[in-house]
């Protein structure tokens, strides 16, 4: 779904309501940083808000996933490929979340392989070194690679509020985790907590 377009829709209907991001944000309980996020492009909202944001901004669900006041006669076709774009989207979550795995079970064999060669085969100095340096190098670089696929991958799930977001680069890696969840703190209720990885909306 397009982020953008949807947020400069969000952005045009609640001016023509008249209403700024803090009334709008408080009509349905959130923050105006929220409703910035939104019209930003930087986010959607989640299912839970969906149908109170429309009813605040005198749209339907079908005008705000696409982005557009739809006319009666491209109702359902509008609606079947605002459907077909959501299960999309959560098949290409899905790829990007098995690809984290895959690529973080990688970096581990190939990090420990590369240390095993380095401590236990008799090699001059100067190449176990390089070896060494290059197994941190690699290391590195398959747990960034894991880490930027999984926050692509879905969203996490605030245990609070239940607000679903994507977390920061920094915020991501910064976070103490479990296998499913990770320490973050939500941009809606602004509690921090151990959030839930979701893979689909």
């Amino acid at each position: 779904m397009d982020q953008i377009r949807i947020g400069k829709f969000i952005a045009e209907s609640r001016k023509s309501r008249n209403l700024t991001q803090r009334q709008l944000a408080d009509a349905l309980s959130i923050s105006d940083k929220t409703i910035s996020k939104w019209e930003c492009g930087k986010g959607l909202p989640e299912v839970s808000l969906m149908l109170p944001l429309c009813a605040a901004l005198d749209i339907t669900v079908n005008d705000l996933l696409s982005g557009e006041k739809i006319s009666s006669t491209d109702y359902q076709k509008k609606a079947e490929g605002n459907m077909m774009n959501l299960m999309k989207e959560n098949e290409e979550n899905r790829k990007r979340m098995a690809l984290s795995i895959i690529t973080g079970v990688i970096t581990i064999i190939a990090v420990c392989a590369l240390a095993i060669i380095a401590s236990f085969i008799d090699l001059p100095t100067f190449v176990r070194i390089i070896l060494i340096v290059f197994s941190i190098a690699v290391g590195a670089a398959g747990t960034a690679a894991a880490a930027m696929l999984e926050i692509k991958a879905g969203y996490f799930e605030c245990p609070y509020c239940k607000e679903l977001f994507v977390p920061s680069m920094d915020e991501y890696v910064k976070g103490y985790h479990t296998f499913t969840k990770r320490r973050l703190t939500c941009p809606k209720c602004g509690k921090t907590g151990m959030c839930k990885h979701r893979v689909t909306r």
